[in-house]
């Protein structure tokens, strides 16, 4: 009896191989594509002036920040009164020592909301809407 194989008995050990190789390359491009960033990002925060938003609109992605800028004396005295604490969530501004950051508001739901802020050491405060709209694939 010969020992060589003949291509009948080859065959199922080369489709077991290329098999097993087609898997592996299918594997290997899953992870990678599990892996992998996208070209999507997060938009940046809205940024706006204390001085120009009493009785404005500002409009917000769900997950997105507003920021509160255009103090810098007292930015660490606002505080937030929020009609629907659903909407958005006030964060107060403060100062770690090596950086200063801004009041602000975080989105946190779809939706619309009058928010009124009031600056305790001057007394200033100043009343808008925040409009948080739906996000939407690559914001």
């Amino acid at each position: 009896m010969d020992d060589r194989s003949t291509a009948d008995e080859r065959m199922p050990r080369a489709r077991r191989r290329a098999g097993l190789s087609l898997l592996v390359v299918v594997a290997a491009g899953l992870a990678l594509a599990g892996c992998s960033t996208g070209t999507e990002t997060l938009p940046a925060p809205v940024v706006v002036q204390l001085d120009d938003i009493d009785g404005e609109t500002i409009e917000v992605i769900d997950g997105n920040a507003i920021d509160l800028a255009g103090d810098d004396e007292t930015y660490t005295e606002w505080d937030a009164e929020i009609d629907d604490p659903a909407i958005v969530e006030f964060t107060p501004g403060r100062d770690d020592g090596s950086a200063q950051f801004n009041p602000g508001l975080t989105a946190t739901a779809v939706g619309s909301t009058a928010v009124k802020l009031e600056n305790s050491a001057t007394g200033e405060t100043v009343s808008f809407t925040v409009e948080v709209v739906p996000a939407t694939s690559g914001y």
